[in-house]
């Protein structure tokens, strides 16, 4: 019979569960202050298969994630260039029309001198 422990007895430090009512030499062994802990080194094969293998996948997902990322800045690149594009078309369709308007606004004060002028002489005023 396999028992569970609850996850609240598990995680609670202060209730470390029914071993601390154990006889003395039932209970788990005390880990030490400073555990020594020892490094295994591996030799190194000739062939690295493994290693070779995990480094290629890792050099293939980057450039994916990069080319992908480098796709997305040259899509937004293009679009701005095309925003950019349709501003300097609509400024020089604004500068075209600013350049009808100052002309008609120029014939129509020069007409308006001119009636005046004719009004003037019409009413015999000099």
């Amino acid at each position: 019979m396999a028992v569970i422990r609850p996850e609240w007895a598990v995680t609670n430090p202060l209730n470390p569960g029914p071993e601390i009512y154990a006889p003395p030499d039932r209970r788990p062994p005390d880990e030490p202050a400073n555990p020594v802990r020892v490094a295994v080194v591996r030799p190194q094969t000739a062939e690295g298969g493994h290693e070779d293998r995990s480094a290629a996948n890792l050099d293939t997902l980057i450039r994916r994630i990069a080319g992908a990322a480098g796709d997305e800045i040259d899509s937004v690149i293009r679009e701005l260039e095309g925003v950019r594009d349709m501003l300097r078309h609509e400024g020089e369709r604004v500068s075209r029309e600013v350049a009808v308007y100052v002309g008609l606004n120029h014939a129509s004060i020069t007409a308006m001198k001119t009636i005046a002028a004719n009004l003037k002489k019409w009413k015999g005023v000099d």
